[in-house]
């Protein structure tokens, strides 16, 4: 970029932003007729000025000027046309007693493409415009296709449009910030933020990084922010709701677009993506009413639009991981992503492209900077969860799960093995190493065979001593994934699910031993054609590698995020309630014989309480516990993963978990700890001196859920 000219055209571009943004308020402001052609008719007036501008940098001579003069003159009539027809309109309207067609509620939806269109048109005109007037806009050479596209991609990516776009939303949100909740405000002021620091605008290496990390931070800030409102409001504005799920599909697109700009510098989706994103954003702003009016349904009761908002925000974090790996590591992932040829026969382009998807997903799940933005996302939502959780145990509980999943699944195999064992085989190379529990056939040295025993021995003993909480609720890392507060809520799926609803209560259904013995069976088949292929008896590879790898990765860097984001349709915590996951498996085994259960402090108590809070609290849908907490004073249930959620439901502090350290306590003689009733029982007579006695319903508790934005 020359100076000169950019000390010129940059007074211009911020003068353009502040006349649309100003533009697009008084559009949202419209209420008659007159005062919506008004807003029509400047808006014609700066895309006739822009486009004759055009027109004479296309062609730079007399004849260019004359061309462009002429263009400008005919729009800026057409658009006196405009005010013309809407006064005459308001007039009839008026005489005739009728209400104004632009309604009290809202613009109509004509009048509000007709801004969005023409914004975008003047920014689209401007971008290449302004491009042309600094030295740098692409030659427009024949038209077709390919020309069009990188006439638009070049566009858009530049700096005048990215930027000066950037700097309306931003102005925009800030005018319109007394008519929006506070929510809608700062989702809007978010957007706007993010992209002002998109990468391509710049060719600069500094700024693809600063950019990169910033605005990657900023979209996860804007997550976990999401994530949290909706713990915080079940309830939302019936436009809000869809308005969400626009972004979010936009924002999947763009970081879709800004892999593939990165990767192989494509600009042309990031360039649509970042056009969708201005349409869905002034959509909503020019008609505010639409966000922010008639409630919808609650979205725990919306099963298909939270499967959406889990899959949209998925989709936009396996890019995002994918862009920082590269960013960060290009020596590891510039160019290795395994990329399968799409041509030949339809049915090989088909596997090609699914085989692609396939080790694209896995390998990003499995880096570095993906394990951590997801600890990020989902570990602020547990630091929320902990702020409400009364229970000292529950809450080290949380606090040694967030280290482990630090520790394990980002510093330990990321950092530390990588720094300390520089030269060691790649995990593909050596099938047993790349498994969580270790289980292979592959010959290993002794040493590590020590390693793997003393690695099931230690797990055993701790599930036998402790349950397995201390897998399936610490070490592991899928409980940072569940028990989050937004994610924890959505365990009302597990009995309202089709699918959820199958694996209910603590009884081993028959769908449960399908699952089960599925994944064990296929654990033991694939561990035996590892060996086999070691000895040279077979040669058995699927999609390339070694069995007992694809196994591996199949369940824990695909299925296992498929599963988490169909938990509407699958349940909460599916990878303990379906029993897919082997892991827990054999922590399941091990806490048969263990000494883990759940005690009750008063069987009396529960058998007094109607609230049932401790089944519709539990995670995994135990909900048969109230049942034996009346009879038999605890619950052992081997499905169990000691979250501790039904001890913090119970509202009458009645709730224990018991395990080797109560049963050394009673061996000892040393009394339990007594009831410590908080509230009153809803069945239970309070004597009164003056009076009779009534029952007292037990005080609420949870997030609020009234109300909606």
């Amino acid at each position: 970029m020359s100076l000169g000219p950019d000390l010129v055209l940059a007074p211009l571009a911020a003068g353009m932003a502040v006349s649309i943004a100003y533009l697009v308020k008084w559009a949202s402001e419209a209420r008659t007729p007159l005062k919506a052609g008004a807003v029509v008719f400047l808006l014609l007036m700066m895309v006739g000025m822009l486009l004759g501008a055009a027109i004479y940098f296309v062609a730079p001579s007399l004849n260019g000027l004359v061309e462009g003069v002429w263009v400008a003159s005919a729009i800026m009539s057409l658009s006196v046309v405009v005010v013309f027809l809407s006064f005459l309109r308001e007039l009839r309207t008026s005489s005739q007693g009728a209400s104004s067609p632009v309604a009290a509620s809202g613009a109509g939806i004509g009048f509000v493409a007709s801004v969005v269109v023409l914004v975008l048109a003047n920014e689209l005109l401007m971008g290449w415009t302004f491009q042309a007037a600094s030295g740098q806009a692409p030659a427009i050479g024949a038209v077709g296709a390919p020309a069009l596209v990188a006439l638009f991609t070049a566009s858009v990516n530049s700096p005048w449009f990215l930027f000066t776009m950037s700097a309306e939303m931003i102005l925009t949100a800030f005018l319109l910030r007394a008519r929006l909740p506070r929510p809608v405000f700062l989702v809007l002021a978010s957007q706007s933020f993010i992209m002002l620091f998109s990468p391509p605008a710049l060719g600069w290496a500094t700024w693809t990084a600063v950019s990169l990390y910033v605005s990657s931070a900023a979209m996860i800030g804007l997550f976990v922010y999401l994530m949290e409102h909706l713990y915080r409001h079940h309830q939302l504005a019936a436009g809000f709701s869809n308005y969400l799920v626009e972004l979010l599909a936009v924002y999947g697109l763009m970081m879709a677009g800004l892999f593939l700009w990165l990767y192989y510098g494509y600009g042309s989706v990031f360039a649509l993506a970042i056009v969708l994103e201005m349409l869905v954003f002034f959509a909503a702003v020019v008609n505010p009413e639409r966000i922010t009016s008639r409630a919808a349904p609650p979205w725990q009761l919306r099963p298909h639009w939270t499967a959406a908002v889990l899959s949209l925000v998925f989709v936009a974090e396996i890019f995002m991981g994918a862009v920082l790996d590269v960013q960060t590591q290009p020596a590891t992932y510039l160019g290795g992503f395994p990329v399968s040829a799409l041509s030949g026969p339809a049915p090989t382009v088909l596997l090609n492209a699914v085989t692609n998807g396939f080790w694209f997903v896995a390998t990003v799940t499995a880096s570095t900077w993906f394990l951590a933005m997801m600890g990020v996302e989902m570990g602020m939502l547990v630091v929320f969860k902990f702020r409400e959780t009364r229970h000292l145990e529950n809450r080290i509980r949380l606090g040694l799960m967030l280290s482990c999943y630090a520790a394990f699944a980002v510093f330990y195999p990321s950092f530390y093995f990588s720094v300390y064992f520089p030269n060691s085989p790649a995990p593909a190379t050596v099938p047993v190493l790349g498994w969580s529990m270790g289980i292979g056939s592959y010959p290993l040295a002794i040493g590590v065979f020590g390693v793997v025993l003393l690695t099931y021995a230690i797990t055993g003993a701790l599930v036998v001593l402790f349950g397995r909480r201390v897998i399936c609720s610490v070490f592991c890392t899928a409980p940072l994934m569940y028990q989050g507060t937004t994610i924890d809520s959505m365990k009302t799926f597990n009995r309202s699910s089709p699918i959820g609803r199958k694996y209910l209560s603590s009884r081993l259904s028959r769908l449960y031993g399908v699952t089960t013995g599925l994944v064990m069976g296929t654990l033991v088949v694939t561990s035996v054609l590892s060996y086999l292929d070691t000895t040279g008896t077979v040669n058995v590879f699927v999609l390339g590698v070694d069995p007992t790898v694809f196994f591996f990765t199949l369940y824990f860097s695909v299925l296992w995020y498929l599963l988490f984001v169909t938990i509407p349709y699958m349940g909460n915590y599916n990878c303990v309630t379906m029993g897919w996951c082997y892991t827990g498996t054999f922590a399941q085994a091990f806490q048969k014989i263990g000494f883990f259960k759940l005690k009750v402090r008063s069987k009396q108590v529960c058998r007094d309480c109607t609230t049932l809070d401790c089944a519709k609290g539990c995670p995994v849908a135990l909900v048969d516990m109230p049942g034996h907490f009346r009879t038999k004073g605890e619950f052992r249930s081997s499905k169990c993963c000691g979250v501790g959620d039904c001890v913090e439901a119970c509202p009458y502090d009645n709730l224990y978990i018991s395990d080797v350290r109560h049963w050394i306590r009673e061996r000892l003689g040393i009394p339990p700890s007594p009831v410590r009733v908080k509230n009153r029982l809803p069945m239970v007579r309070v004597a009164r001196a003056t009076g009779p006695a009534r029952a007292e319903p037990p005080a609420s508790s949870g997030p609020a859920g009234a109300g909606h934005v």
